[in-house]
């Protein structure tokens, strides 16, 4: 398991290289204790272990690949009391095999398999071989797929998903960290937000894959998540317009965020917000001015755009678009 440095909320971090390799395990479980996702380490055999670490970062998009002896780690309800949660990670393991636990299912990992494990909730990885994996860590929050919907994605190998996406995703991400840390600050952020397209497009295409086993109220949450995707840049896009296009009533269409501990006015704002973060970091619209890509994705007013991103991220859109 990788030791993940926090990303820091707000902002663009500056991504870059942090190799590390210790030889016993007792340094191992320091560099877990001081990351932000506090672990619990175990080996049955102290004498001889080592690990190598190599971490980059962009935008709160963290890839850790780890290179180490058998080990086991835990996340437990300690682990968890101590911080880290509201995270997930995706997991491609390049060699050697584990075994992780969650959410009462349990997978056996062969090398090439993909899955993904939440860091708010318990979860084990017992690792009984040297093997190399790679871990990719991001904010719940990034991914445009309510938090009850993944929640059945948890230790389950996508590979046996039957999705086409997950060969390209894995040969996509068995690039990183490597390859980020010889691209600039921007470049790097633009592929950080593609990695995690890619699996928010692979997560809703393993969810749509059976709707028939689904309860029909997230079949239509799911319907509705992707209207408003469609309609972001509308400044037309209310409860009542969609509520109309799905033929239910706004109280109906509000209950149903509710189920989901969000509103229809949070949740529009949100992905705006987000759409607007992603296009003030790439560099292929740096010429763009900050009020055209607010007013792109649906804030017709700069001045209360301005304020609402700051009190979102911490930094203006004129900042972000300094780092």
């Amino acid at each position: 398991m990788a030791v993940q440095l926090a990303p820091q909320r707000g902002g663009a971090s500056r991504p870059e290289s942090r190799p590390a390799h210790v030889d016993s395990l007792g340094g191992f479980r320091n560099l877990v204790s001081s990351s932000f996702v506090p672990l619990r380490i175990s080996a049955e055999h102290d004498d001889g272990f080592s690990a190598r670490l190599t971490s980059a970062d962009a935008d709160e998009i963290v890839f850790t690949e780890v290179a180490a002896r058998p080990h086991l780690v835990e996340r437990t309800p300690e682990t968890i009391a101590d911080g880290g949660s509201g995270y997930y990670k995706v997991s491609l393991l390049l060699s050697g095999s584990s075994i992780l636990v969650q959410d009462g299912r349990e997978l056996v990992m062969r090398p090439g398999d993909l899955t993904v494990y939440d860091t708010s909730r318990p979860y084990s990885l017992l690792f009984g071989e040297e093997f190399r994996n790679l871990i990719m860590m991001f904010p719940k929050d990034r991914i445009d797929i309510p938090i009850p919907f993944t929640e059945q994605l948890t230790a389950v190998s996508f590979a046996q998903q039957h999705s086409g996406l997950t060969p390209v995703i894995t040969t996509f991400l068995s690039q990183f960290p490597a390859q980020l840390t010889q691209l600039s600050d921007r470049v790097r952020a633009k592929l950080a937000h593609t990695s995690l397209d890619l699996m928010g497009t692979l997560f809703s295409s393993i969810l749509d894959a059976d709707p028939g086993q689904r309860d029909p109220h997230q079949v239509l949450l799911q319907k509705i998540y992707s209207y408003i995707d469609l309609h972001l840049a509308s400044p037309e896009l209310s409860p009542s317009s969609i509520a109309a296009a799905h033929y239910i009533s706004t109280r109906h269409l509000h209950s149903l965020f509710r189920q989901a501990d969000t509103t229809v006015s949070t949740w529009i704002r949100e992905r705006r917000l987000e759409r607007c973060r992603t296009d003030l970091l790439d560099p292929v619209l740096s010429d763009r001015t900050v009020s055209a890509i607010a007013a792109r994705w649906g804030f017709t007013d700069a001045a209360h755009f301005s304020r609402v991103f700051k009190a979102s991220y911490g930094i203006s859109p004129s900042e972000l678009r300094r780092f």
